[in-house]
């Protein structure tokens, strides 16, 4: 079951957190997607200008 839930404008920082309290409780109970556990940067070993160009030289 999808659900869609509106923010109205002018709505108080108080009933912003209410509602998101609400839909974690939700996605908690149903055993949703958790997307917060690929948040974050990724490590890489090489420098990013190095990785950059040589994802740009693939197409020559």
């Amino acid at each position: 079951m999808n659900m869609v839930t509106t923010i109205k404008r002018g709505a108080t920082k108080d009933e912003i957190q209410f509602v998101f309290k609400k839909i974690a409780s939700r996605s908690a109970k149903r055993g949703g997607f958790d997307a917060y556990k690929f948040c974050g940067t990724v490590k890489f070993n090489d420098d990013a200008l190095e990785i950059q160009k040589r994802l740009r030289d693939e197409w020559k």
